[in-house]
């Protein structure tokens, strides 16, 4: 789908300030090479690597499932061109979102340029929130993770997936890898770019982690989790804008910022800390994907509980730095006493001010510049 943003002069091609304005434009075509590569025979069997999940396997019926057989899938080296590929979907998806919806919005409300780029970016993430935890909470009901909280650590390793499984964590790679160039596309300021790189690259880091550590059970429930927190508190934000006075989405979501570091904390130490350790077979295997080995799991316990620490600390900064501003606006101003002089300053002083301040004309007064003018 091609998007054309207007503008009163052109740029020349290819040029900064072209890539900008058209680069839902360059990605579309680039995309739009991989799927034409699917219609002939001689591209179709490297198109569909880019465009198709890779590594399935098709396990025959069981007793449970007498009638059908189940196609699962691992992962593996030809996954990154899948996510590079719906990466450039993910940025076409963005500047659909950002030209269609939230630029028109912010043609109504007149926003500053501070508050334009927040509301992009809450925008942005809101959207995504919403559609990865809904997408999120079908996989945990679909799969019964809800009903049994066992099968997050049950018969690891969890190396085989099902396609919303696979999918999903394609899906997340590919929208974390696009925040990248995205940098480059909405001209980040470069004061905000080491915040953005560190909140990027932590999703990745755990992200990643999860899908090749094969604790896709475990990163799936702490995602949804995770993504519904952020999602209340960027549509919060959105309501915010639009209205200075609504503060109850903000104080729902530091409840719930709390309890869902706690709970985040309570199921890793649950599954990794004692499912895990209680398994059989505890024996590093790279064939069978099983990592369930004493250093893995101190490894995988030290982030978690790391990067909990680093989203609480910069919470408690937050709610402070709130809580300043917040009493700074209360406060009444401070009344100057008025100085006492004496002889003739003191006169000159009533006249031309009031309380021992000077008034805005005071100096300038007609009966002033009459004076001097005689």
């Amino acid at each position: 789908m091609a998007i054309r943003k207007k503008s009163t002069k052109s740029p020349p091609v290819l040029s900064h300030e072209f890539i900008l304005q058209n680069h839902a434009d360059i990605v579309s075509c680039v995309a739009m090479v991989f799927l034409l590569g699917l219609m002939f025979e001689i591209t179709a069997k490297a198109s569909i690597i880019f465009v198709t999940l890779q590594y399935n396997v098709t396990l025959p019926a069981t007793e449970e499932h007498a009638t059908e057989s189940a196609s699962l899938y691992y992962y593996g080296i030809k996954d990154l061109a899948t996510v590079f590929f719906y990466m450039l979907v993910a940025i076409i998806i963005h500047a659909i979102i950002q030209e269609y919806v939230l630029d028109k919005i912010n043609r109504r409300m007149h926003f500053s340029k501070t508050k334009h780029s927040k509301f992009n970016e809450s925008g942005q993430l809101s959207a995504f929130y919403f559609f990865a935890c809904v997408w999120g909470t079908f996989i945990l009901v679909s799969e019964n993770y809800i009903s049994d909280p066992t099968i997050l650590w049950r018969a690891y390793p969890h190396n085989l997936m099902t396609f919303q499984m696979k999918f999903f964590y394609i899906s997340q790679l590919a929208y974390w890898f696009h925040a990248f160039p995205e940098l480059y596309f909405q001209k980040t300021k470069k004061e905000d770019i080491p915040r953005q790189l560190v909140y990027i690259g932590l999703y990745l880091f755990h992200i990643a982690g999860a899908y090749l550590l094969n604790l896709n059970h475990l990163g799936l429930v702490l995602l949804v989790l995770h993504y519904f927190v952020e999602f209340l508190f960027h549509i919060s934000r959105l309501f915010y804008f639009s209205d200075e006075k609504y503060q109850k989405g903000f104080s729902l979501w530091a409840v719930l910022f709390v309890l869902g570091r706690l709970l985040t904390l309570i199921l890793s130490v649950l599954t990794v800390g004692f499912g895990l350790a209680r398994a059989e077979n505890q024996k590093l295997d790279f064939s069978t994907g099983n990592f369930n080995v004493l250093a893995v799991r101190i490894a995988v316990l030290a982030s978690i509980c790391i990067t909990q620490a680093f989203m609480m600390w910069k919470f408690i900064n937050f709610q402070l730095r709130r809580w300043r501003e917040h009493s700074t606006f209360q406060a009444p101003p401070v009344r100057k006493k008025p100085t006492v002089t004496k002889g003739r300053s003191s006169r000159k002083g009533t006249e031309n001010g009031v309380n021992g301040t000077v008034t805005s004309n005071g100096a300038d007064s007609p009966r002033n510049r009459k004076e001097k003018s005689s």
